[in-house]
């Protein structure tokens, strides 16, 4: 369906077979997931205060995006970097990974299987490199402790003492890249 706009909220509506309604802001534009017959009004007014925090995030990431670059890797480069830091971080945590896989992901920058294999978002290409070591770090280190909890936090924050800075800065960079993959075709 098309965007639609109620009580000042943007948002897009896709009505599935489905039995719980679901609110997404993958892209920066907010989704809702809906069952048949599901009226989207009493879904905004229900969460209207949780949407409008998530809009100032995003509002603010995008202010935050003014002035930042986006690097122009291939897709080789961008490969070559993961490969190197994958072998280097093995080491440093004393972990393994069984496969690397790249691809365009749309709501992740990358993640780790339970059988040890990672995926790459192709789009960590435009990323600074230290922002990209942090990503790959940050999912190797799920190879020790898989859920985010205190523990996992503490073993990134070995390496990343500035780890939450880097986590709002991905996100600067996930909605800028969105933000321009409407104008361009990356």
């Amino acid at each position: 369906m098309e965007a639609e706009n109620i009580k000042n909220i943007n948002y897009q509506v896709i009505y599935r077979n489905i039995k719980y309604p679901r609110i997404e802001f993958k892209t920066g534009r907010l989704v809702l997931v809906l069952p048949h017959g599901e009226n989207p009004d009493k879904i905004i007014d229900k969460h209207k205060n949780w949407i409008e925090k998530k809009m100032e995030f995003i509002r603010e990431s995008l202010k935050n995006s003014n002035g930042k670059r986006i690097s122009s890797r291939t897709d080789k480069e961008l490969r070559n970097i993961v490969y190197s830091l994958v072998k280097r971080i093995s080491d440093e945590l004393d972990v393994r990974v069984n496969k690397i896989y790249f691809k365009r992901m749309k709501t992740k920058w990358a993640s780790c299987s339970p059988k040890k294999n990672l995926t790459v978002n192709v789009l960590l290409k435009y990323l600074p490199e230290n922002l990209i070591e942090y990503v790959i770090h940050h999912e190797m280190t799920h190879l020790i402790e898989k859920r985010h909890n205190k523990r996992f936090w503490d073993i990134i924050s070995r390496k990343f003492t500035n780890y939450e800075e880097m986590e709002k800065e991905l996100f600067t960079y996930w909605f800028l890249i969105h933000k321009l993959n409407d104008t361009t075709k990356f």
